[in-house]
C-alpha cells in the first residue's frame, strides 16, 4: 500500500447512504504478547485473532463496510488473517488515535450515518454486544461498550497508602466497540488532533458529545499479555466446532529368521522374526498410518524412512507417539481403535490381554475402547503360506474444526 489508504469503497446500494461502517483498529505492534508476529496475528483456536474480530463485524446484519486499519509494513499478513472476508484496509499512523483518524477519513466518500470502532485484539465481541451499543448511540448520539465496576476502587497516594475508597456505583471499565455518529467522530477527531487520548469515548467527550455506557462482557477482554492470548486460546478452542475425523492404516512384514516376533508392543516367542528396518511390529506401524491419515499427515515412510539408520530397530512404539503427538498439536483426542493382525502363525490369542494392556499404555484408551481381532486367510495368499503377517488399524479423532 502507498499512502494512509488503499481499496476505495463501494456502497451495496448505489445512492443510498449506509447506514453503519466499522473501522477495526489493528495497527498496534502488540510485543507485549509476545510471540513472531503481533498479537493481531497470533492465533487462538487455530484461526487468527484478527479473522475471529473482522468476522463478527462483516457477518453483522448492520454493518455495511468494514475497514481494517493495519500498519504499512502487514498488509500480506493482514490479508492472510482476514481470509475471505470482504474488508478495506488502511494504512495506520503513529498512533492509536491516528489510525482511528485515518480509517474515519477512509470512510469520507462512503459518508456512512454510524460507525463503530473495535480493537482487533477483543476477538470475543458478538452480535449483541455490537447490537446494543449501536443502539444506545442512535438514542444519544455515541455509546460504548463496558463492564460495570464490580471490585471496590481504592485511591492511594504517591507511596501506595490508601487515601480514599471511590464509590463503584457510577463506575465502568470501557471496552469497544464504541458508536458514534460518523459525522460527530470525525469532526471530534480534527479537533482532537496533538492530544493523547485514550479512546473514542474520549475523542467524543473532549468535543463536548455525550457518550452513553452499553453493556459489553468480561469476556470481550483485550489481549495484551501473553497470558492474555493464552487465555483467549483456551475460550476458542472451548467454544470451537469439533469433527470426528477416521483413519485406515496396512502394513506387512515377512517372515525372517529369529525367535520371536513384535505385535502392539508385546514379545511374543515363535519360529521366526519379522523382517523389518525397525522392530517391524505391523500393528504399531498400521496405527501410526491410521493416525497419519486421520490427520491428512501423509505416511509412516515419510516421518520415519527406513534410509535413516536411526531408525534401525527402534521400538515402534515411538512412531506411535509421535503421530499421537501431532493429533494432540491439532487438539485432537483418540476416540478408538480397531487393530486387526492377519496371520496363520504364531496364535495370538493367548497374547490379547497383554496386547490390549499394551496398545491402553501407548495410547491411552480405556480396553472398551480398544478393538483387537486375529483373522487368517484360511491358507490362501502370502499369510496363507506362512510367509509373513500383515496388520490393518482403523482410528477415529475427536478434532478441532479448523478447515
Amino acid at each position: 500500500m502507498s499512502g494512509s489508504m488503499t481499496d476505495r469503497p463501494q456502497s451495496d446500494t448505489a445512492g443510498e447512504r449506509p447506514d453503519c461502517a466499522a473501522v477495526i483498529v489493528a495497527a498496534g505492534r502488540g510485543v507485549r504478547a509476545g510471540g513472531d508476529v503481533p498479537k493481531q496475528y497470533a492465533r487462538i483456536g487455530g484461526e487468527p485473532v484478527l479473522r475471529r474480530t473482522v468476522g463478527v463485524f462483516a457477518a453483522h446484519p448492520a454493518v455495511s463496510t468494514v475497514v481494517t486499519v493495519i500498519h504499512p509494513d502487514d498488509e500480506a499478513l493482514a490479508r492472510q488473517a482476514v481470509g475471505p472476508a470482504q474488508v478495506h484496509f488502511v494504512d495506520g499512523g503513529a498512533s492509536r488515535q491516528e489510525s482511528v483518524c485515518n480509517g474515519l477519513k477512509f470512510l469520507d466518500k462512503l459518508d456512512p450515518e454510524f460507525v463503530l470502532v473495535h480493537d482487533a485484539a477483543r476477538p470475543f465481541v458478538t452480535e449483541d454486544i455490537i447490537g446494543k451499543c449501536l443502539e444506545a448511540a442512535r438514542r444519544h448520539g455515541a455509546a460504548a461498550a463496558g463492564v460495570p465496576m464490580a471490585d471496590t476502587v481504592k485511591k492511594t497516594d504517591g507511596a501506595g497508602l490508601v487515601t480514599d475508597t471511590i464509590a463503584r456505583d457510577r463506575l465502568w471499565r470501557a471496552q469497544t466497540p464504541q458508536a458514534f455518529r460518523y459525522r460527530d467522530l470525525l469532526a471530534a477527531h480534527a479537533s482532537a488532533a496533538g492530544q493523547a487520548l485514550t479512546d473514542d469515548a474520549a475523542v467524543a467527550e473532549a468535543a463536548g458529545l455525550a457518550v452513553a455506557m452499553s453493556p459489553g462482557s468480561e469476556d470481550n477482554f483485550k489481549i495484551t499479555a501473553a497470558e492474555d492470548l493464552a487465555r483467549a486460546d483456551r475460550i476458542a478452542r472451548a467454544a470451537a466446532p469439533r469433527i470426528t475425523v477416521v483413519g485406515h492404516g496396512f502394513d506387512v512384514h515377512a517372515f525372517g529368521p529369529g525367535d520371536h516376533i513384535v505385535l502392539c508392543g508385546v514379545r511374543i516367542g515363535h519360529s521366526h522374526g519379522l523382517e523389518g528396518h525397525s522392530d517391524a511390529d505391523a500393528g504399531l506401524h498400521a496405527l501410526t498410518d491410521a493416525l497419519l491419515g486421520a490427520l491428512g499427515a501423509g505416511d509412516i515412510g515419510q516421518h520415519f524412512p527406513d534410509s535413516d539408520p536411526q531408525w534401525r530397530g527402534a521400538a515402534s512404539n515411538r512412531f506411535v507417539r509421535h503421530a499421537l503427538g501431532l493429533a494432540a498439536a491439532a487438539d485432537g483426542r483418540l476416540v478408538n481403535l480397531d487393530l486387526t493382525i492377519i496371520c496363520e502363525r504364531p496364535k495370538l490369542q493367548p497374547h490379547y490381554d497383554a496386547m490390549k494392556r499394551s496398545l491402553g499404555d501407548l495410547t491411552g484408551l480405556p480396553p472398551a475402547r480398544i478393538g483387537l481381532k486375529a483373522t487368517t486367510t484360511e491358507r490362501l495368499g502370502f499369510t496363507g503360506r506362512g510367509e509373513g503377517l500383515a496388520a490393518q488399524a482403523v482410528v477415529s479423532l475427536d478434532l478441532l474444526d479448523t478447515v
